[in-house]
């Protein structure tokens, strides 16, 4: 057995992360050199690697690029429109007091799974602030069990472009991704939760000083000028583009599950599993959600505006667009190399589960780079050609270790470790660990212990 494939794999890793880290090399640009070395050390020839990583590049964009545009878009309506602000004040009034750090973890969990964590950590920050004044809590507790909630769903729930990515990478059913991605989230923020609730008795007479980025505070102040006198959407109206995609993804993956029974076995062609075949395709699904949200959160503005709003999202999406294509070129090179077949080999006689790769891979990464985002994406890029040779593995798992695994230790190199310290006016170091580093930890390791009872369950 030759070993070079897999030296060049390495050579290929190495390079990846070097350049990175070390240069002013983009990831965009690096993900595409490590794979044209992974393709020639691999056995491709020239034309033959240049070839593989553009059709790689286009598939996976082809499968998800969509999506992920479209989910970019009706993000950026509900963040401009107040339903954001509008799902914190209703879970909060249902709550009552003294359980505001639930209201705004469970704000978190639903907000982030259609808007950029960093944007929406920002736009709610202010409304845990009053909170914790008018209620006497401790704004540690409140501003992390925020953050907890919008970070994990993040990472794990579809639409957001990071599960999404690894979702088309592994080839793993979207319906399937955010169902098992709402789950794993559960006990995560449940976890972090506990210890932001522990903060409190770690730092009982925090008082945030008044630092912070001015461009956090230019982004706020914009975004309130953009609100000004407009009323907030009811609670109906805010929700509605969340749960309707998911609600139809979910029937079309139950109809699914459901065909494959004896009773229903040749129904394929009958017109309601056609309906919502049709209506349950993310694409589709994700398309009369930017419509509910332009017409029910926007009624009244032009259609200049509405525009301008989609495309601001559209430009966050880009360069996380491009990332994901370029993951999905890594993978193609591995798989038509041949590099994955030897690589399955090894990995299927190691003494764990095989789902752990990626978990493992995107741990590295995360800590190497700091990104969640691009730290799943290349997780799935190199674990997805090599698992999906190795029998009974269940990619959905493999996919959700990825994004879990994306989860570990946040500090300097990411950004939304200095959203959140800045934001809440931390100065010391190790006291910005303990808010962030130390609960992003804890989701990882709750996360770890999701995956593997899933794959055991699956």
């Amino acid at each position: 057995m030759s070993y070079i494939p897999i030296i060049g794999l390495a050579v290929a890793i190495f390079v990846l992360i070097f350049l990175v880290l070390r240069t002013r090399v983009h990831v965009l640009l690096a993900m595409l050199i490590a794979a044209a070395i992974a393709g020639l050390s691999g056995g491709l020839t020239a034309v033959e690697t240049v070839g593989v990583i553009t059709k790689g590049f286009g598939s996976t964009l082809g499968s998800i690029g969509i999506v992920i545009g479209l989910g970019v878009m009706m993000g950026r309506v509900l963040e401009v429109s107040g339903a954001a602000e509008q799902i914190a004040y209703s879970f909060i009034r249902w709550l009552g007091k003294k359980r505001e750090e639930w209201a705004l973890a469970i704000t978190g969990y639903i907000v982030s799974i259609p808007i950029f964590v960093d944007s929406a950590f920002v736009i709610l920050y202010p409304l845990a602030k009053a909170l914790a004044k008018n209620g006497k809590r401790n704004l540690l507790t409140l501003g992390v069990a925020l953050a907890g909630g919008l970070v994990v769903t993040h990472h794990t729930v579809p639409p957001t472009p990071g599960p999404l990515g690894v979702a088309g990478i592994f080839g793993v059913d979207i319906g399937a991704m955010i169902l098992a991605g709402m789950v794993l989230a559960i006990p995560c923020v449940f976890g972090i939760v506990l210890y932001a609730k522990w903060l409190a008795v770690k730092y009982p007479e925090f008082i945030p000083e008044e630092i912070g980025s001015e461009d956090l505070k230019e982004i706020h102040a914009r975004y309130m000028e953009d609100k000004a006198n407009k009323p907030l959407p009811s609670l109906l109206l805010s929700i509605l583009p969340i749960v309707v995609p998911i609600l139809l993804i979910f029937i079309n993956a139950i109809n699914g599950l459901i065909l494959k029974t004896e009773s229903y076995q040749g129904m394929e062609n009958n017109w309601y599993f056609q309906t919502f075949e049709f209506l349950g395709a993310p694409i589709i699904a994700l398309s009369i959600s930017v419509l509910i949200a332009v017409y029910t959160l926007m009624p009244k503005a032009s259609k200049e505006e509405v525009i301008d709003r989609m495309e601001e999202g559209l430009q966050t999406a880009g360069i996380i667009l491009l990332v994901t294509g370029a993951g999905g070129a890594l993978g193609a090179v591995l798989r038509d190399s041949g590099t994955g077949n030897i690589l399955a080999e090894h990995v299927a006689s190691l003494p764990i589960t095989p789902v752990l790769i990626p978990f493992i891979i995107a741990t590295l990464v995360r800590v190497i780079q700091g990104s969640g985002t691009v730290a799943m994406i290349t997780a799935a890029s190199i674990s997805a050609p090599i698992i999906s040779q190795i029998p009974d593995i269940n990619l959905l798992v493999a996919a959700q270790a990825a994004t879990m695994g994306a989860l570990f230790f946040g500090y300097f190199n990411d950004s939304l470790y200095w959203v959140v310290n800045r934001m809440m006016g931390i100065k010391d170091v190790k006291q910005q660990m303990m808010v962030w580093s130390i609960p992003t930890t804890i989701a990882w390791a709750i996360g770890l212990l999701g995956v593997l009872v899933l794959d055991v369950v699956l």
